[in-house]
């Protein structure tokens, strides 16, 4: 499957103060973005500092600084790699597997997010920005409506539904309430409690189904499991 199209409301900013050009420039960066990863899991974001991302990272407090301003420009930078490699996952399983309806889709989906919560340094304590700040995507919009914009162009892509404000709508609060209720299985359970992701995925199933109704071209409705 191709790379997701960037939502219009993106915000197109960059946490970088400038972009490494060399390759080793490039991976003193990852380094840095690998050690805010590891430290937010460890101390979380009110401790961190660039001070302790530059130690762990191995690199001078100065070189921080030549790219970053501040932990928040970090940690936004660490949530965009976090959005890519999100997307990038996705993309594959939709290479390596065929779906019948797009309710399956949205499981698969979800399947990559608790997995990434689960296997990735620093996603159970960032996820996608909003455990630290609701516009670390975008100045504007709320990181929750980034991630349904990317939902929204898998949905056109693939499932050739029909563009509206109403499935705008309708993706941002099936985010929004799925998100909720996989944080709550994260609380209850650090691998995540099984019977809250299904409720989850039914969840989002179910209000999906009720909204798009015949908008989902050619599709069927999902069965609840």
């Amino acid at each position: 499957m191709p790379g997701l199209p960037i939502d219009p409301c993106e915000d197109v900013s960059k946490p970088l103060r400038r972009k490494p050009t060399q390759r080793r420039s490039a991976r003193r960066v990852e380094r840095m973005l690998d050690a805010c990863a590891e430290l937010l899991d460890e101390v979380g974001y009110d401790t961190l500092s660039t001070t302790r991302i530059a130690a762990r990272a191995g690199v001078a407090i100065g070189s921080v600084y030549q790219f970053f301003p501040d932990k928040r420009a970090i940690t936004q930078a660490l949530t965009q790699r976090n959005v890519e490699l999100f997307i990038a996952r996705v993309g594959r399983r939709f290479m390596e597997e065929e779906y019948t309806g797009w309710w399956h889709a949205v499981d698969a989906i979800i399947d990559e997010y608790v997995d990434m919560h689960r296997t990735v340094p620093g996603f159970r304590s960032l996820r996608f920005g909003d455990a630290v700040d609701l516009n670390l995507l975008d100045s504007v919009a709320e990181n929750n409506t980034v991630i349904a914009g990317r939902l929204r162009g898998l949905l056109l892509e693939e499932f050739g539904m029909a563009d509206s404000e109403q499935l705008d709508l309708n993706l941002t609060v099936a985010v929004e309430a799925g998100g909720a209720v996989l944080a709550l299985a994260f609380r209850r359970d650090q691998a995540g409690a099984a019977s809250l992701i299904r409720e989850a995925k039914r969840l989002i199933r179910e209000y999906l189904s009720s909204q798009l109704g015949s908008r989902a071209a050619g599709q069927g409705h999902p069965v609840a499991g």
